[in-house]
């Protein structure tokens, strides 16, 4: 296992001119499961990518286990690297793949057959061990790919985007058994995804990243648990890229301040007291007050607004309701769990609890919640 030690990173293409990556500054802890999340354009990959060696640091310090790693070649920082494509030798069968770097480095061959069985014991690829790629599920070729990293010993496992390629059904059976894959080895892993399901459910910390705006300090926007980033986002970006549907954003202004609860007038007229600490705000600045489509409460008078349904999605269980709204420019998302036929056009009020809303300011930083969900 090993610690990373990331300290004012910085990635540039252009000899400073034009920043993918800027003071990136992270500790990841021996045995952490971290997930790298954010949209296309961010630099997750080429962080991740930084990490390996495969990309050349324009500067700030990495170290693994207190070793600085910025000029050392991939094959020396001792990680193992697992990419989108399963890059397996198809001529080859999956002993002789999973086995093919160790070769290389002329490991003693007992050694080296003794790694790769006790890799495919604990990816379950025993029986598979004497067949070649093209006669193996695409789960399957994604553990031969990890085993292939795993005999290596790595310091760190480095994951990029390595079940993108899969259909539904494999890609939650494959999130299970890197779960218990993690919990058996316990070694130190960075996962890049777009998929926030594998972030929340496999990750014991999550890094938010944002495309680097102009004028901006960092691309950084936060890092936390997944039950931290998901009940308190520090800025509108961790808020609207965290939780699927994503949280419904209104427009408004503060129209009275308190130490634990704060009014808010809406573009729209209406008016919702929210459990935020405003203290340190002025009556009449302009906020954005944003709650997620789980957390809103169906046909309800209280602390309530007034859409139009312009559209919903029946998914048996529950249904997700559109509404237009004058104070939100997309559609306002519902989820409710009632069967109630309703139909397109019609008025739909809904309560917005006050220990649900997030106020956050004109410069899209979140104001302190007073009351909100506990968890451990």
């Amino acid at each position: 296992m090993a610690e990373l030690k990331l300290v004012n990173l910085d990635k540039s293409y252009d000899d400073g001119k034009s920043f993918v990556l800027r003071n990136i500054n992270l500790d990841i802890n021996d045995g952490e499961f971290v997930a790298f999340v954010g949209p296309s354009g961010c630099g997750k990959s080429t962080l991740l990518r930084m990490i390996c060696g495969l990309e050349e640091i324009t500067s700030g310090d990495l170290s693994i286990e207190q070793e600085r790693v910025n000029d050392m070649p991939p094959n020396e920082r001792r990680v193992g690297m697992v990419f989108q494509s399963y890059a397996l030798y198809p001529h080859m069968t999956v002993r002789e793949n999973m086995a093919f770097g160790l070769k290389l480095a002329k490991v003693d061959k007992k050694a080296m057959n003794q790694r790769v069985e006790e890799a495919a014991r604990i990816l379950q690829l025993e029986p598979l061990l004497d067949r070649k790629p093209k006669a193996m599920s695409g789960g399957q070729r994604q553990r031969v790919a990890i085993g292939r990293s795993i005999v290596q010993e790595p310091r760190v496992f480095l994951f990029d985007e390595p079940l993108s390629n899969l259909d539904v059904a494999l890609r939650v059976q494959m999130r299970q058994e890197l779960a218990r894959l993690h919990s058996r080895l316990k070694t130190t892993a960075i996962y890049v995804t777009h998929d926030q399901v594998e972030a929340m459910t496999l990750a014991d910390k999550i890094v938010v990243l944002s495309p680097l705006a102009e004028g901006a300090e960092s691309n950084l926007e936060q890092v936390g648990a997944p039950l931290e980033l998901y009940h308190h986002p520090e800025n509108l970006f961790v808020a609207g890229f965290i939780g699927s549907p994503k949280m419904n954003f209104f427009r408004g202004e503060i129209i009275a301040t308190g130490a634990e609860t704060t009014q808010v007038k809406l573009e729209s007229g209406e008016t919702i007291q929210a459990c935020n600490n405003t203290a340190a705000a002025t009556v009449g600045d302009k906020v954005t007050l944003g709650i997620r489509p789980q957390d809103v409460i169906g046909n309800s008078e209280e602390n309530s607004v007034t859409g139009t349904i312009n559209a919903l999605e029946r998914l048996g269980t529950e249904t997700f309701v559109y509404l237009d709204h004058p104070a939100i420019e997309q559609a306002f998302t519902v989820r409710i769990e009632d069967h109630r036929r309703r139909e397109q056009g019609e008025s739909f009020k809904v309560g917005l609890p006050a220990e649900s809303c997030h106020l956050f300011d004109a410069r899209g930083q979140a104001f302190k919640r007073t009351r909100a969900p506990q968890f451990d």
